[in-house]
C-alpha cells in the first residue's frame, strides 16, 4: 500500500509518502568462483578430506572382521560350542543388529537407513563425529567384555555406529568433486579402502590370539580409532545445503534489520518431525521398493558382498583344513585379495583415459551416461564368476596351495570393478539424494552378508568346496547380467524415476528461484539509475535514523523506506500533493524521500 499524505508544519510544506509493501526473499547460492563452496577448495583440502574419510572407512571395515580369526579362542573362553553362534560376532557388526534381536524385533531400523537421510538433512560432519564417538567406545567395550552375551550386545552397537560412514563418506565425495573423472577416481580409493579393512583384520587377530590374546586385537582398533578422531575433529563440514544455510543465519546475524528475508534453499524444505520420519528417514526404503536402478543394484552388490564376506568362513576351511596353516599364516592368504583390489586401480584409470580421448573424440557412446561407468562391471562381474570356480575346483590335496590362493587376484579385481561401477552409477543417477541410495546399498548387502555366512559351514559341509564354490559361481552369474541391461535400459529407467525425476525439477526451480532473484536485483540497479537521472539538486546522506533503523528524520519529517516498485511514481506524487495546497506554481514544494540510506530532497 502507498499512502501520500500532505504535511504543512508552518514552515514550509512537505509531502510524506508512506510506502509500505511485503517483505521479498533473498534465496543464498552460491556465486560463480565461490571461495566457499566445496567444489572451489584447494586440492589439498579435499586430498585432507578424502584422506579422513578412507580412515573413516577403515575403521568401519576392519571392524566388521576383526573377531573372524579370534573366534575360537573367544569361544572357547566362554564356553560356546555352537556352531551358528560362533557366526554372530561378525554377523551382528554386520546387519547392524543382534540374531538374537532380530527374533523379537524384526522391524529394528539399521544404521544405514537412519545415518544416510540424516546427513542430507544435518550434514556431514556433525553425525561423522557423533557416530564415530560411539563407535570409538563401542570398541572398547568389546575389549572390556565380560561375557559372551555382552560381547555380542556391544558388537551390535559397534556395527550400527559404524555403518555410518559406509552411507556418508560416497555423499562426502560427491560434496567435494563435481568432476565426474575426480569423483571416480576417488571412488576407487573409497573401494579400496571398503576392501583392504576387512582383509588386514584376519591378520591381525590371527597374531594377536596367538601371542598377547584377542582383546588386544580391539585394543589396537581402538589404537586407530583414535587417531582417525583426531583428523575427524579437524575435517570441515562439506554438505553444501548445510553450509549455505550457515552463510543465510550469518547474513540474517549482520543485518537484523533487513526489510529482504535472507533465506537458504535447505529452508525452503524445512521438515517437520513428522516429515522427517515419514519423508526423509524412509527415504532408502522407499528406492529398494520403487527405484529400479536401486533395487537391482542393490542385489547383486549384496550377493558380492555376502560372497566376500563367505570368504572369512571358506578361506579358514581351505587353508587351514586342507593345507593344515595356522589362523596367524591364514589371515595372510587374504592378501591376494587385496593384490586384486590394488590392480583395479589401473583398470579404473586406463578407463577413465579411455573415456575422456572417446569424448574429445565426440564419440556417440559417450553421450549415454550408463557408459560412463557401468563398462568396468561388465568387466568385472565375469572375472568375478571365474574366480569363485577357479578357487572351489583348484583347492584340493593333490593342488599346491598357491594355486587356489591366486584365485583371489581375480576374485578382488572383479569385486572391485563391480562394486566401483555400480556405486559410482549411483552416485552420479541421484546427486544428492546419493547417500540415501548408498544406505539403500548398505542395507541390503549387510543383511545379505549376515545370512550367506550362516551357511558357510553347512553348504561346504555337504556339498564339499567345489560344489558349494560352485553354486556361488552360478549365482554370480545369473547376476552379472545386471550391468549389461542398465547399458541397454539405463537412460529410459532414468527418465522415468520418481527421484530423478524430482531431482531434475528440484534443480529448475532452483534456478528458477535464483534467475528472479538476479532479475530484481538488475532492476533494482536500473531504477536506481533512472532516479539519479531524473533528480536534479541537492542530494546528502543522513545519519540521523533511529535506533532500529527503521525510519530517518529530517526536520521533524519521518519517511520510510521506499520498496523497490514505487520509486518512479515520486514525482507524481510530489506535483498532486503540490496542487492540492494551492502552491503548484509558485513555491517549490520540498519532496524528501528516502532510498536506502540516502536522503535525496528535490524542489518541484
Amino acid at each position: 500500500m502507498h499512502h501520500v499524505e500532505h504535511v504543512d508544519d508552518g514552515r514550509a510544506s512537505f509531502s510524506s509518502i508512506d510506502f509500505s509493501e511485503e517483505p521479498t526473499e533473498t534465496i543464498v547460492a552460491w556465486e560463480e568462483n565461490d571461495a566457499e563452496n566445496p567444489y572451489n577448495w584447494p586440492s589439498l583440502t579435499k586430498s585432507r578430506i578424502l584422506a579422513t574419510a578412507v580412515m573413516l572407512i577403515l575403521n568401519s571395515t576392519m571392524g566388521s572382521a576383526l573377531p573372524s580369526n579370534a573366534i575360537p579362542f573367544i569361544a572357547a573362553e566362554w564356553g560356546i560350542t555352537d556352531r551358528f553362534q560362533k557366526v554372530l560376532p561378525i554377523s551382528v557388526y554386520l546387519i547392524g543388529m543382534s540374531w538374537l534381536l532380530l527374533q523379537h524385533y524384526p522391524g529394528y531400523v539399521m544404521g544405514p537407513i537412519l545415518w544416510g537421510p540424516l546427513s542430507e538433512q544435518y550434514g556431514r560432519k556433525r553425525l561423522s563425529v557423533g557416530t564415530f564417538a560411539l563407535f570409538s567406545i563401542s570398541t572398547l567395550a568389546c575389549a572390556l567384555a565380560p561375557t559372551w552375551s555382552s560381547f555380542l550386545g556391544f558388537r551390535l552397537l559397534a556395527g550400527v555406529f559404524a555403518s555410518a560412514p559406509l552411507a556418508v563418506v560416497t555423499g562426502i565425495i560427491a560434496d567435494i568433486y563435481n568432476d565426474p573423472r575426480i569423483r571416480g577416481r576417488s571412488m576407487g580409493i573409497f573401494m579400496v579402502s571398503t576392501v583392504f579393512g576387512p582383509l588386514l583384520a584376519p591378520i591381525i587377530s590371527g597374531f594377536c590370539t596367538t601371542s598377547i590374546g584377542w582383546r588386544w586385537a580391539f585394543w589396537i582398533a581402538l589404537i586407530y580409532a583414535g587417531i582417525t578422531m583426531i583428523a575427524l575433529l579437524f575435517m570441515p563440514e562439506t554438505f553444501s545445503p548445510v553450509l549455505l544455510l550457515r552463510r543465510a543465519q550469518s547474513l540474517r546475524r549482520a543485518n537484523p534489520t533487513s526489510t529482504s528475508r535472507i533465506i537458504a534453499p535447505h529452508e525452503l524444505e524445512a521438515k517437520t518431525p513428522k516429515e522427517l520420519i515419514t519423508v526423509v528417514l524412509t527415504r532408502p526404503v522407499r528406492m529398494i521398493l520403487f527405484e529400479p536402478i536401486v533395487n537391482t543394484s542393490c542385489a547383486y552388490l549384496a550377493l558380492c558382498y555376502a560372497i566376500f564376506y563367505m570368504s572369512f568362513e571358506a578361506y579358514p576351511i581351505i587353508f587351514q583344513g586342507v593345507y593344515n596353516l595356522s589362523p596367524g599364516l591364514c589371515g595372510l592368504t587374504y592378501l591376494s585379495i587385496g593384490a586384486g583390489s590394488l590392480l583395479a586401480l589401473p583398470v579404473f584409470f586406463l578407463y577413465d583415459n579411455i573415456l575422456s580421448r572417446a569424448r574429445q573424440r565426440n564419440a556417440s557412446w559417450t553421450h549415454q551416461e550408463e557408459y560412463r561407468r557401468l563398462p568396468l562391471a561388465c568387466i568385472g562381474g565375469p572375472m568375478f564368476v571365474i574366480s569363485l570356480f577357479w578357487l572351489g575346483w583348484t583347492s584340493r590335496e593333490d593342488v599346491h596351495m598357491f594355486i587356489p590362493l591366486l584365485a583371489g587376484i581375480p576374485f578382488g579385481l572383479g569385486f572391485m570393478c563391480v562394486f566401483q561401477a555400480l556405486l559410482n552409477y549411483l552416485t552420479d543417477a541421484y546427486e544428492i539424494f546419493a547417500a540415501s541410495a548408498h544406505a539403500a546399498s548398505s542395507t541390503t548387502r549387510s543383511l545379505l552378508a549376515t545370512v550367506l555366512p550362516l551357511a558357510a559351514g553347512p553348504m561346504f559341509g555337504r556339498l564339499g568346496i567345489s560344489g558349494a564354490c560352485s553354486v556361488l559361481g552360478g549365482a554370480s552369474l545369473i547376476m552379472c547380467v545386471v550391468p549389461f541391461f542398465f547399458l541397454w535400459q539405463g537412460d529410459r529407467i532414468r527418465a522415468n524415476s520418481g527421484f530423478c525425476i524430482a531431482l531434475r525439477e528440484r534443480k529448475e526451480e532452483m534456478a528458477r528461484r535464483v534467475e528472479e532473484q538476479h532479475a530484481r536485483e538488475r532492476l533494482h540497479l536500473e531504477r536506481q539509475s533512472r532516479i539519479q537521472k531524473k533528480i536534479t539538486g541537492e542530494t546528502w546522506a543522513t545519519s540521523s535514523c533511529d535506533e532500529e533503523g527503521e525510519s530517518c528524520r529530517l526536520g521533524g519529517l519521518k519517511d520510510k523506506e521506499a520498496p523497490v516498485g514505487v520509486l518512479e511514481r515520486i514525482e507524481e506524487s510530489a506535483s498532486e500533493s503540490a496542487s492540492g495546497s494551492g502552491s503548484a506554481s509558485s513555491e517549490p514544494v520540498p519532496v524528501v524521500v528516502l532510498v536506502e540510506d540516502i536522503v535525496i530532497k528535490q524542489d518541484v
